[in-house]
C-alpha cells in the first residue's frame, strides 16, 4: 500500500498550477477502473472513455494494482495510465502470471513465472459518453496495445509464433444517466494467447482474428456500481482449447483520487487446467 501513501503525500504539495493541469472536470466515475491490461475501462474491457478525471482542458493519471488468484495460477499487473485533455490516453501496465504447481508439470519448474510489458494509447474520435445524452451516438476511441512477453522459448516450446505482440481495437460506450445504466462494446484484432501471457498466434492459427468485448453496469449511487463483462478471445494453440472469459463485479469509487473494485472472474482453459476462476481485487488513484 505504500504507493497509496506516496501518493495521499503528494497531493497535500500540490502547486496551483497542477491544480489547474489536474482539474478533475469529468463526473465521478466517468473515468472507469484499470482494465487488466492497462487501459482505462472496466476488468476486462477495454472502453472507448479516456482515463482519469481530467477534462478537455486538463489532464488525469492513476496508478492501479490488481490481483486475480485464479484455481491453479495467479495474475498480478500493475500500471500507469496518463489521459491528456479527454482526447488521448496513454498506458504502461506489467504483467506477473505464475503457473505454480502446474508449472512442475509443463516442464518449466513449480512456480515458473511469464511477465510482460504492455504499452498502449487510445485516441478518442468523436461523441461523449455522458454528455451527449440527448444523441444516440456514443463515445468511440480507437487504440492499441502493444505486449512484449519475456519467455520467448517457453512460448515457442508450447507452440507459440511469437512473444511479443500488438493488438489493436474500437471502443464505443454509452452512459444513459436517467436509467443510470453504462454499456460498452469494442472490437479487438488480436493473436495474443491468453492475453499474450502465451505468446501470439500458434500451431493451429497465427493470423490476426476479430474478438468481441461488451460491459454493462448498474449505477447505484454516484460512487457504487455494478456489472458484468465478457471477452472472447482466440484459440491458437493445439495444446487446450481458449476459451472466453467473463466477470462479475463491483465498484466503489471513494472520491476522484481512490477506488476499489472487487470481482468474481472466470477465465475459462489455461494451458492444461479448465475452469481458471477466482475473486479479483484491484485498487486505482489517481490525480
Amino acid at each position: 500500500m505504500r504507493f497509496l501513501t506516496l501518493l495521499a503525500l503528494a497531493s497535500l504539495a500540490t502547486p496551483a498550477f497542477a491544480d489547474d493541469l489536474f482539474d478533475g472536470g469529468k463526473l465521478l466515475a466517468t473515468g472507469g477502473v484499470s482494465q487488466v491490461e492497462g487501459a482505462g475501462g472496466g476488468g476486462l474491457a477495454s472502453w472507448a472513455m479516456i482515463t482519469g478525471y481530467g477534462s478537455r482542458d486538463g489532464v488525469g493519471a492513476n496508478i492501479h494494482y490488481t490481483a486475480l488468484p485464479l484455481s491453479h495460477y495467479s495474475l498480478q499487473t500493475a500500471g500507469i495510465a496518463v489521459g491528456l485533455f479527454d482526447r488521448l490516453e496513454l498506458s504502461y501496465a506489467w504483467q506477473g502470471f505464475d503457473t505454480q504447481n502446474v508449472g512442475a508439470l509443463l516442464g518449466v519448474g513449480q512456480g515458473f513465472t511469464f511477465h510482460q510489458n504492455i504499452f498502449g494509447a487510445k485516441l478518442k474520435l468523436v461523441g461523449d459518453a455522458v454528455y451527449d445524452q440527448d444523441s444516440w451516438l456514443p463515445e468511440i476511441s480507437i487504440g492499441l496495445q502493444h505486449k512484449e512477453n519475456d519467455r520467448g522459448a517457453v512460448i515457442a516450446a508450447v507452440g507459440g509464433k511469437n512473444s511479443v505482440g500488438t493488438d489493436y481495437y474500437i471502443a464505443a460506450s454509452k452512459l444513459f444517466l436517467a436509467e443510470s445504466i453504462l454499456v460498452n462494446a469494442t472490437v479487438r484484432e488480436t493473436k495474443a494467447n491468453q492475453f499474450g501471457l502465451l505468446g501470439f498466434g500458434g500451431d493451429k492459427h497465427n493470423d490476426y482474428s476479430t474478438q468481441f468485448e461488451g460491459s454493462a453496469s448498474y449505477l447505484f449511487s454516484r460512487r457504487f456500481t455494478v456489472g458484468a463483462e465478457l471477452r472472447t478471445k482466440p484459440s491458437n494453440l493445439s495444446i487446450a482449447h481458449e476459451g472466453a472469459a467473463w466477470d462479475v463485479f463491483a465498484a466503489y469509487i471513494l472520491n476522484k483520487n481512490l477506488s476499489v473494485t472487487v470481482a468474481y472472474a472466470d477465465l475459462g482453459n489455461i494451458a492444461i487446467r479448465n475452469d481458471q476462476h477466482g475473486a479479483y481485487l484491484s485498487l486505482q488513484a489517481g490525480l
